[in-house]
């Protein structure tokens, strides 16, 4: 990835994984005064989907600008990686579909304890785990590593954030709910 603009949206890249790590670390550290999930759309809300927006355009660019840079050129990759990539998309898409795009986006909407959700709490994020793991070992690159690495930590502490807020909307039902279903798996 020798071009310029490339690794200006690199940098890019790696400047909103940092800003939404800081949100999210900051709502973990400070649920009174958390920035999401929130009840309506407002200035941080639009800032973080458009953040999230770029992420998730961006991250499947590189795996096109840095494909096959990496240390493990095998073709077997693709066999290792298009079932986990296909796998993770369903979960991930199964998701979607049964939260629906109001709760998808964080809004509030009522608890959902049904479909995917009866697997584990967040399946959205299982799923993005298991297709940024198959698209870092489908690409072979250093880059994808790293920036679905960074997209995949900041997934994995966002329920942290969600969860106190969860509890306070959805009270005995929520806790019940997470006595019987795993975070993740």
């Amino acid at each position: 990835m020798d071009a310029t603009w490339a690794q200006l949206l690199l940098y890019a890249n790696l400047l909103a994984h940092t800003v939404l790590f800081v949100g999210v670390v900051w709502c973990i550290a400070f649920p009174s005064r958390r920035i999401y999930p929130m009840e309506q759309p407002n200035a941080w809300y639009y800032a973080m989907w458009a953040l999230f927006a770029f992420i998730f355009v961006s991250n499947p660019l590189f795996v096109v600008l840095d494909w096959n840079a990496g240390l493990f050129p095998s073709p077997l990759r693709f066999w290792l990686a298009l079932p986990v990539v296909f796998l993770g998309a369903g979960l991930v898409t199964w998701g979607m579909v049964t939260l629906g795009a109001k709760r998808t986006s964080g809004l509030a909407d009522g608890l959902v304890a049904e479909g995917a959700y009866l697997l584990t709490r967040n399946p959205q994020y299982v799923g993005d785990f298991l297709l940024f793991s198959g698209v870092i070992l489908f690409a072979n690159s250093e880059v994808v590593l790293v920036t679905h690495l960074l997209t995949a930590l900041v997934l994995l502490l966002a329920p942290f954030a969600e969860e106190p807020w969860l509890k306070s909307h959805y009270g005995d039902d929520y806790a019940a709910y997470c006595g019987r279903v795993p975070r993740y798996l």
